[in-house]
């Protein structure tokens, strides 16, 4: 399974990133070791997380939501945890 992810930062802004180990990766974020904006900007916490069969459907999943302005992905967050919570 391959994913596309979405991070909340320490400061509050938010990472999106691709990856086929989800809890792997989280944890290296975590540890300071993933994508160079996220270190020094921790903790982080996975707010947002959609799953795909093909790494380049992940992959262009990922470029599109990173082409979102900060509110649409902020609203995207949102409507993730709601469904979640249900």
């Amino acid at each position: 399974m391959h994913y596309t992810y979405m991070l909340r930062c320490g400061d509050q802004s938010l990472y999106t990133g691709y990856t086929n180990r989800l809890e792997y990766r989280v944890k290296m974020h975590q540890e300071g070791k993933g994508a160079k904006y996220t270190r020094g900007r921790g903790p982080v916490k996975l707010v947002y997380v959609e799953g795909f069969e093909s790494k380049s459907d992940a992959l262009m999943r990922e470029y599109e939501i990173k082409q979102l302005p900060k509110h649409v992905k902020e609203k995207l967050v949102e409507e993730y945890n709601r469904k979640k919570i249900k």
